[in-house]
């Protein structure tokens, strides 16, 4: 059964096959390498000064959002910082029109890098991590929305990190941008309405996002908690039933 699991694990790792001919090793290090360069480049550029965004997103009127769309998520590809580019949404559009406009550009940002991370390092789990990490993953996969939702809640997990690696799972991408859309909302609201209320710190907004990053924050805790709490509760029930199972022959 075990052969079974770990051959469709394999099996939904799409992996291009122009790519099998590299070590996934090769491959992993040439997928940082090339985000880290593009990243560079384009923070050292000075394209992304305020100004400069703001002058050619006002350039665009009404499809402004669109084009914030298509560039952000271009840049979450490249490990850009989320709460940054929220904030850019809501400093540009403000926070009603600003949140959607985040929302949707991270969640199609990080389903990018997890669809990327899982065509370019799709098999590298198996052959670099180790059966810890492999059956990591396969728990993963097999809890795929529950796990996606746990990792945008709990904080302290890196936001670009989670998208690489969940394509290094089988969770369905379509079930990936619904729990990081689902969990990302709270966060990525609180980090709109301070780009929105920039430089008015006492503001109502700026006020509404700390106490939504602060709740998040404890929410994702206490889930988290609760979790570790089941999973230790699930071995030891495991355990016990191994022993009935198997008693001692001793004590035969």
């Amino acid at each position: 059964m075990a052969g079974a699991d770990d051959d469709a694990h394999r099996a939904a790792r799409p992996v291009s096959s122009r790519l099998r001919g590299i070590s996934p090793r090769t491959r992993l290090v040439m997928l940082g390498v090339g985000a880290a360069c593009a990243f560079t480049i384009i923070a050292l550029s000075g394209s992304l000064s305020t100004k400069r965004v703001e002058d050619w997103m006002d350039g665009y009127g009404a499809a402004g959002p669109l084009v914030f769309i298509a560039l952000s998520s271009l840049l979450t590809v490249l490990f850009f910082p989320g709460p940054l580019l929220a904030g850019a949404a809501g400093l540009l559009f403000g926070t009603a029109v600003g949140m959607p406009t985040a929302l949707v550009a991270a969640t199609l940002g990080a389903s990018l890098a997890c669809v990327v991370g899982r065509f370019v390092a799709g098999d590298a789990v198996e052959e670099l991590g180790g059966p810890r990490v492999q059956s990591f993953a396969a728990w993963v996969g097999r809890r795929g929305f529950v796990s996606v939702l746990y990792a945008r809640l709990a904080p302290g997990l890196p936001y670009n990190i989670v998208n690489y690696a969940c394509g290094l799972t089988t969770i369905p991408v379509a079930t990936f941008a619904l729990a990081t859309a689902i969990g990302t909302a709270p966060r990525t609201f609180a980090y709109v309405a301070l780009g929105s209320s920039f430089g008015n710190f006492r503001s109502p907004e700026t006020l509404i996002a700390l106490t939504v990053l602060a709740a998040m924050a404890v929410v994702g805790l206490l889930l988290a908690r609760r979790d570790l709490v089941r999973e230790r509760s699930a071995r030891e029930a495991g355990h016990v039933g191994d022993l009935v199972a198997d008693p001692d022959p001793a004590d035969a």
